[in-house]
């Protein structure tokens, strides 16, 4: 559980999660982080040398890491996110993910018989080898 700390704001009171707190609830790296801050995916706010990332932060660190797990590219992530707008009931969003999606699926889908063909080779190679080994472990 994180010690996410509590700061005004304009409506109210923010929570607020530090760098440290985030990695490791999500469990990445710091250096993750900075990188996706770096590639303008997260926006933390700065007090001093401390960054403190809203709930948004949160999230978006949340879709960053799924999208990234779905084989999704960092540009992909970034148009996706960039879509937010919850006024349309983000279709224009859902709808890039919906494309993205099927485009991701069947590349692994491609890869997955690239694999079983290469599977299927070396299955084949190995039994050729065993019995290569045995019939010279008979003469």
């Amino acid at each position: 559980m994180t010690n996410a700390g509590q700061i005004p704001a304009a409506d109210g009171v923010e929570t607020v999660y530090r760098i440290g707190e985030l990695a490791a609830e999500f469990d990445v790296t710091l250096r993750a982080l900075r990188f996706y801050e770096d590639k303008n995916l997260l926006q933390p706010r700065r007090v001093g040398n401390t960054r403190l990332y809203s709930r948004r932060d949160r999230a978006r660190l949340s879709l960053i890491l799924m999208g990234k797990r779905l084989g999704f590219s960092l540009q992909d992530i970034s148009q996706i996110l960039a879509l937010y707008d919850p006024a349309d009931g983000n279709r224009r969003q859902l709808s890039l993910v919906a494309e993205k999606g099927a485009e991701q699926l069947e590349r692994l889908h491609r890869e997955r018989a690239e694999i079983d063909v290469a599977i299927g080779e070396l299955q084949t190679v190995l039994a050729d080898i065993d019995g290569q080994l045995a019939a010279a472990g008979q003469r």
